[in-house]
């Protein structure tokens, strides 16, 4: 028995070695899905020899098993929950580009309530006791005694070569380890090995998938290799610059030169998308009137490349043309690509003589848009601190507020000076949970058959905006100048809100097919003049046309990049970085049309990198 015990005590650190990296794994899998019924048994074998190797490349850093452990351990609780919490509130994973997003997500953490689920909760806990047990798996390299000092030589030889051996022992095994992370991290680089030979799946534009089928560090290490922007096919800024060439054009000045106000509506979108649903009253009246058709109306769905976030994505495909389906899923060209000017709707705008004004009531860090904002020409940027005075929705300025302070902008604007205003709202951010804190917004749409009070609240500010929209169109048709609104939804809102509607037809947002799932990135979007336009409606277009088609309703030259995209849209009338559509009504997706897109994209690196 003493001696079964003295062997238990001696050999139990290198048994917690062995084991812990394992329970490692699953519990960060399980904070979010079960990862026995998602993942293939060969790939948890492949992600728990990444764990092991991560433990013992940590025991050469640290030359202790328990610091070693404990460190994996922690790391593996405290990535786990912002993950957890990452996915509740965006509906996607932790990317590689999110840490360039820091300053943006500390700027709105406090905007979320934070609830574990009960298998949540046990996971802690679990770690909490993996931390226990590892603080007495107590093994150092090099722990024998240490020689006494001497004046003879022998004592100092002893010593030198005391320290000399551990030191070279943590040297070996850290190269060894770090050569071996480093050796799957590259072979999660080779697309082909991963597709043909380890079979994981390498979807981009599904990134929670890729966690739950790979694993979520696994997964994390192959979208690193996405950081860097690779050149097109058979790429060189010559080429770039003779597609382009022949949309070049001599400029000539319009006809007319109509105010231009763009609003890009945080959340907004129509849940009737992704299936039929009854409520107690329209909650979007006014918007559904104008997707049906009305005088001097451009109307129809939106596809955007994102959902329940990454705001800033759906105006960079506006205002540039540029598309996020050539840029790596979940990047922020915002806070990575854009470093100096870049054409865009602003600039071509300016350069027409139009003052130039963007506008967004909350703070000027978020998304880098003070930094951003100049860089596309904008000459006058208004933040949070312009709307002290601005009607409050729950903590956020309400819509109405926002519009009032576009009035005010146009009406003090020198008369007869063409004015561009891009404005991103802020009433609907979420989260949708915390309404009943504040005194100033009580929902009032109920949805029939569904008791979920995040739809009825998301619904209820729906309503609201639909509002604020109509009240502002309504001022713009008594005005004398010549105006253009044009309104969209950035993105629609998490998993958790729009769930009860799929759920009413026996769905969920985790069982949707490709096609299915493209619903959760159409947003509608409208163009209204006080003048006479083109009607129409039932238009099917992407966030990085709609600036171009905005030039073509208010009569304005347009620059060559966006002549371009006008061509291109009438072979592919959608390209987003869910899915693309064809002309004959293919659905399809990005990678399987490379040839056909490979100018745009030639175009798109040339203007964003080459330049």
């Amino acid at each position: 028995m003493k001696k079964s015990a003295g062997w238990l005590k001696k050999y139990s650190p290198f048994i917690g070695l062995f084991l812990i990296p394992i329970f490692n794994f699953y519990l960060l899998e399980w904070y979010t899905h079960n990862p026995f019924t998602t993942m293939k048994p060969y790939v948890q074998v492949m992600n728990i020899l990444l764990f092991e190797f991560i433990a013992l490349f940590l025991f050469a850093l640290t030359g202790r098993v328990n610091v070693a452990l404990m460190l994996q351990t922690v790391f593996c609780a405290v990535y786990g929950l912002a993950g957890y919490f990452v996915l509740e509130f965006r509906g996607a994973p932790i990317q590689p580009w999110d840490i360039l997003s820091l300053d943006t997500a500390a700027s709105v953490a406090d905007n979320y309530e934070y609830k574990l689920d009960s298998a949540a909760v046990i996971v802690l806990l679990c770690f909490l006791a993996l931390l226990i047990l590892e603080f007495f798996l107590r093994y150092r390299i090099g722990r024998k005694k240490i020689p006494a000092a001497g004046a003879d030589t022998e004592s100092d030889a002893a010593r030198r070569k005391f320290h000399f051996r551990p030191c070279l022992t943590r040297l070996m095994l850290g190269v060894f380890s770090g050569l071996l992370i480093f050796g799957y991290t590259r072979m999660l680089h080779d697309e082909q090995f991963v597709e043909t030979k380890l079979k994981l799946y390498d979807k981009l534009f599904t990134p929670t998938t890729i966690q739950y089928k790979n694993g979520t560090l696994t997964a994390f290490l192959m979208e690193l290799q996405y950081v860097a922007v690779d050149k097109p096919e058979d790429y060189s800024a010559e080429r770039a610059q003779q597609l382009l060439e022949p949309y070049a054009a001599a400029e000539t000045e319009p006809e007319r030169k109509p105010n231009i106000i763009v609003i890009m509506n945080e959340a907004f979108s129509d849940p009737a998308v992704l299936g039929e649903f009854s409520t107690n009253e329209d909650y979007m009246p006014f918007v559904h009137s104008l997707l049906k058709g009305q005088d001097n109306t451009v109307s129809g769905y939106l596809n955007v490349s994102v959902k329940g976030g990454n705001t800033a994505n759906t105006e960079f495909e506006y205002l540039t043309g540029n598309t996020m389906a050539f840029l790596p899923y979940g990047s922020i060209p915002y806070q990575q690509y854009i470093r100096d000017e870049l054409p865009s709707m602003a600039s071509h705008l300016a350069s027409l003589g139009y003052h130039t004004v963007a506008m967004h009531p909350y703070r000027s860090a978020g998304w880098d848009r003070d930094t951003v904002y100049p860089n596309f020409g904008f000459e006058e940027m208004h933040f949070l601190e312009f709307f002290q005075d601005s009607e409050i929705v729950r903590k956020y300025v309400s819509d109405r507020g926002d519009y009032e302070k576009i009035i005010q902008v146009y009406e003090n604007k020198p008369a007869g000076e063409p004015l561009f205003l891009f404005n991103v709202t802020m009433q609907n951010h979420s989260s949708y949970s915390d309404w009943a804190d504040y005194d100033n917004f009580t929902p009032d749409i109920t949805v029939n058959d569904s008791d979920s009070k995040l739809l009825s609240a998301y619904l209820s500010l729906m309503k609201l905006s639909d509002e604020a929209i109509e009240e502002l169109v309504e001022y713009f048709a008594a005005q004398q100048e010549d105006t253009l609104i044009v309104f969209f939804g950035d993105h629609q809102p998490t998993d958790s809100v729009v769930n009860p509607v799929l759920k009413l037809h026996g769905r969920s947002c985790s069982d949707l097919s490709s096609q299915e799932e493209a619903l959760r990135y159409k947003v509608p979007f409208f163009i209204w003049a006080n003048f006479a336009l083109e009607e129409e409606q039932n238009v099917e277009t992407s966030a990085n046309y709609l600036a171009a088609k905005t030039l073509q309703a208010a009569g304005l030259p347009l620059p060559p990049y966006f002549r371009y995209l006008t061509d291109l849209q009438a072979e592919v009338p959608v390209i987003s970085a869910s899915h693309v559509l064809l002309s004959d009504g293919t659905f399809s997706f990005v990678k399987n049309q490379k040839e056909l897109l490979n100018d745009y994209q030639t175009i798109q690196y040339y203007l964003l990198f080459d330049q």
